[in-house]
């Protein structure tokens, strides 16, 4: 009777996990409309219903994240020849004078070598004060979405992909614990419940909690996407730099024309947000 122990435990894992789901999802609307409610009160929430502007670091933010603002760094430290960034993964500070409080960040986890390996910079930058400081004025103005409506839901759904996978383990240990002679028929399909509530949290989860697992609020993603359209003109039309930088802002690395500056990034790369 193993088995009936393995079942019952994989059951408590995959309900626990799923109900710490529901209760994230259900939250997360409160804390954003808090946020929202707070921009509003602040000088910031009219500017975001009317004149806002998204500067490049505050719209790589919205697009990608921390990993996405420093990537932006790099490219546009590189473009102006104030940084190097090989192929082969380093690199190397050609001026030691930051423009703004990101590239001082850059150069500062480079270190006073003057050179360090892209993937650990770009993991240092993007924990860096200078990111924080962004994050936090784009929540206040209601533009990203706050980590208190974020980082539960991701925890969560991690969890229940967690669960699922538990779940297919204690399956396969409770068959192979049998009694010789016996089906396992009966007892995989017990298992197979608690696998399929976790599958179908985990679907219907893709759909209903997505707009709390990016960076960017309802307001945040307008703006973007005008700040794309833009972009995305000027592109076409092959006019400035400015417009290139602002695809790599929304886009990321993928964006990038030269090869060889792609493959600068190419180590060490990270996903931030669970898609």
């Amino acid at each position: 009777m193993l088995w009936l122990i393995l079942v019952l435990l994989a059951w408590a894992v995959s309900a626990v996990s799923c109900l710490r789901l529901c209760l994230a999802a259900a939250d997360a609307p409160h804390h954003l409309d808090e946020a929202a409610e707070e921009a509003h009160g602040e000088a910031a929430g009219a500017e975001v219903c009317g004149t806002y502007e998204l500067t490049l670091p505050e719209a790589a933010f919205l697009a990608g994240g921390p990993q996405r603002v420093t990537e932006l760094t790099l490219v546009s430290m590189h473009r102006e020849r104030r940084l190097l960034l090989a192929h082969t993964g380093w690199a190397t500070v050609v001026d030691p004078d930051g423009e703004s409080d990101l590239e001082r960040s850059v150069i500062g986890a480079i270190g006073p070598s003057g050179q360090a390996r892209t993937a650990a910079v770009r993991t240092a930058v993007s924990a860096a004060d200078a990111v924080r400081v962004l994050a936090d004025r784009l929540v206040r103005a209601g533009l990203a979405v706050p980590d208190t409506a974020r980082n539960p839901v991701v925890s969560a759904i991690r969890a229940v992909r967690a669960a699922s996978v538990a779940t297919l383990v204690l399956a396969v240990g409770a068959v192979l614990t049998l009694p010789q002679g016996q089906r396992p028929g009966p007892v995989v399909a017990w298992f197979a419940l608690p696998l399929a509530m976790t599958l179908g949290c985990l679907a219907i989860a893709r759909f209903e909690v997505h707009p709390y697992l990016g960076w960017a609020s309802p307001a945040g993603n307008r703006l973007l996407a005008s700040l794309t359209d833009r972009a995305a003109a000027h592109a076409a039309s092959g006019a400035g730099e400015r417009a290139q930088l602002t695809m790599v802002a929304v886009h990321g690395i993928r964006a990038l024309d030269d090869p060889q500056l792609r493959a600068a990034f190419a180590d060490g790369r990270t996903v931030d947000r669970i898609r």
